[in-house]
């Protein structure tokens, strides 16, 4: 029972640790492009799930306790409402964060080179167009990759 509370490193060396391993995963995910954040497939999760054993190591050490993992998930919640925080007082550090809207199609144009820098195949393009009611590429007045992953289309006929 002594196990649960005994630390096995100094408790700040959890925070440490902690900070670290979200500031690098932040940076690898924002690196990694849009795409890997809104469109979850079966891959994805898997690379998600595989990522979280991947950094348990360094995150953890040799600590098993209650109060080591206790301390880990108050500093992670704590960096992620503090980056939220920052973010929405910040417009240049959302943007350095979040990256910014990428338009896709204006006016039926399909920017090819767009796409493909944003790791997204025209098979993507056309779930979207399903998704939102739209037939065709020439129907698009607008569509943007947005900074959720998620593709968002207007369409000439939604105008009222």
């Amino acid at each position: 029972m002594d196990d649960l509370w005994h630390l096995t490193m100094p408790w700040w060396e959890f925070i440490l640790r902690a900070v670290a391993v979200y500031v690098v995963v932040l940076l690898m995910t924002r690196l990694s492009g849009k795409r890997s954040l809104g469109q979850s497939t079966a891959f994805d999760v898997l690379v998600i799930v595989l990522l979280g054993n991947a950094v348990q190591n360094s995150l953890i050490g040799e600590d098993s306790s209650l109060l080591g993992g206790l301390i880990l998930a108050a500093t992670l919640l704590s960096l992620n409402w503090l980056v939220g925080f920052a973010t929405a007082r910040s417009r240049g550090l959302d943007r350095l964060v979040e990256g910014a809207p990428v338009v896709l199609v204006r006016n039926g144009q399909v920017f090819w080179n767009q796409l493909k820098h944003s790791n997204l195949s025209p098979a993507d393009l056309d779930v979207a167009m399903r998704a939102q009611g739209c037939r065709a590429h020439a129907d698009i007045e607008l569509a943007m990759l947005e900074t959720s992953g998620k593709i968002s289309i207007t369409t000439y006929r939604d105008e009222p």
